[in-house]
């Protein structure tokens, strides 16, 4: 009797290095060695970004193995775990894997191997839970209940957090997705300063952009797919096709050895986290939304650089933030003001602020100098003091009103999206590219 087994796998990294993506990629591998078949590609399911206890792009993965008996399935298992336990930063406090298995009979399957990840229908429960889990805060009480709903195994090292991820990294649903090809570096070069031949990373952003996207921030001379801490990675190319990303990989050069690469399938750039809400005052902290508002008031700049307006409703206003990592969106941002109609596209944090990951213009208020009255003779008036009118330095002519001329100033901003550079994106907001090539809004 043949089974396929779901494995979920999260939480093994920390800050100071690992990468759950590189496990998975070992552990595939290995499978691979003892001659266990991989199904489809493997899955990196980012979560909340709001998560309390995430690390980095609170990121989950699972994979798909087809076993023929119970003998074969615990084997799996017995690689799986000792391969977690023996890589996971286990260590650190808040290092707290979880992994789950869901096993699923074939006897109802055509068992061809390459139509068979095309037939596979979870339960919707699970699929639920895994939406719930990339939109909202969801507990350990919550995993396991649904995990003894379905039947599914779970195991906790330590506080065993990860089992969160790792269930969500199974069922979540992937109506819209992307493809991420990761290279991982030789353990010796962990930590050491990334040698990627960076002329090779333009060439291929030339030539395969926009079918491949983020691969470079030119305005900030930021190499977008070069991690900026000591995991694994030496690199990751993401794109719309898995071929794209393969074509990708083979442009770019490096001055240090590749140990293994792997594709992914992901939510990454989907908008998977965002939720239309009709109303300011329903919107929660730690939740991502996508909400429509007019603009309080003009825009100001606090400490640090961040610009701040305040967004309202018939329900009520919430303030937003683009904040100084996006450099110059926030130019962008800072020419709102008062009367603007637009839709806002972010997550509200601790504070209750909404973070802007990208925003639409649907209406522009008209913009207006106050300036003072043209005497008859042709010269610009001056003030004649608090609520006595105008004077002319020319001629001295006075005039008692006390209004102002409005003049209506042409505004450079224009209706439609406005986005942030790739090196301030996160991992699940969708760039404004993939939207123009079909992709859904």
């Amino acid at each position: 009797m043949y089974h396929l087994i779901y494995v979920g796998i999260d939480d093994t990294d920390s800050s100071s290095g690992m990468c759950t993506t590189y496990l998975c990629a070992v552990v595939m591998d290995e499978l691979k060695d003892y001659g266990f078949p991989i199904i489809g590609y493997p899955r990196l399911i980012r979560l909340n970004p709001f998560a309390r206890f995430k690390t980095r792009g609170n990121g989950a993965v699972s994979f798909k193995v087809l076993v023929k008996s119970y003998e074969e399935f615990e084997t799996v298992k017995n690689i799986i775990l000792n391969r977690v336990k023996q890589l996971s930063h286990l260590k650190e406090e808040n290092t707290n894997p979880g992994v789950v298995f869901y096993k699923v009979k074939m006897d109802d399957y055509n068992l061809d191997l390459d139509d068979l990840d095309s037939k596979l229908v979870l339960p919707s429960v699970l699929e639920d839970y895994s939406q719930n889990t990339v939109r909202n805060m969801v507990t350990i009480e919550d995993a396991e209940r649904i995990a003894d709903s379905i039947g599914a195994e779970i195991y906790k090292f330590k506080k065993g957090r990860g089992i969160i991820g790792a269930l969500a990294a199974i069922g979540c649903p992937l109506d819209d997705s992307t493809f991420e090809l990761l290279a991982y570096r030789m353990p010796v070069n962990y930590g050491t300063k990334r040698r990627i031949k960076y002329e090779t990373v333009l060439e291929m952003d030339q030539n395969t952009y926009p079918c491949t996207f983020d691969n470079l921030d030119e305005e900030e001379g930021y190499v977008a797919i070069e991690p900026h801490t000591p995991c694994p990675i030496l690199y990751g190319i993401r794109g719309e096709t898995s071929d794209c990303v393969k074509k990708a990989q083979s442009m770019v050069k490096s001055c240090e050895p590749i140990e293994r690469t792997a594709i992914f399938i992901t939510n990454q750039h989907t908008d998977q986290h965002l939720k239309k809400i009709s109303q300011i005052s329903k919107m929660d902290k730690f939740k991502c939304y996508i909400v429509k508002g007019e603009v309080a008031e003009n825009p100001h700049i606090i400490e640090g650089g961040h610009v701040i307006l305040k967004l309202y409703d018939d329900s009520g206003s919430i303030e937003c933030a683009a904040y100084e990592p996006t450099k110059g969106f926030r130019e962008i941002f800072k020419q709102l003001i008062k009367g603007d109609l637009i839709v806002v596209y972010g997550g509200i944090g601790e504070k209750g602020t909404l973070n802007v990951e990208k925003f639409k213009i649907v209406k522009l208020a008209n913009a207006y100098d106050a300036i003072n009255p043209l005497c008859s003779c042709g010269k610009r008036m001056k003030s004649a003091g608090k609520n006595k009118g105008f004077k002319c330095p020319k001629c001295g002519r006075k005039i008692k009103d006390n209004h102002k001329i409005l003049l209506e100033v042409k505004r450079n901003l224009k209706e439609g999206f406005y986005d942030v550079p790739p090196s301030a994106r996160r991992h699940l907001s969708k760039p404004l590219i993939r939207c123009q090539i079909g992709k859904k809004d």
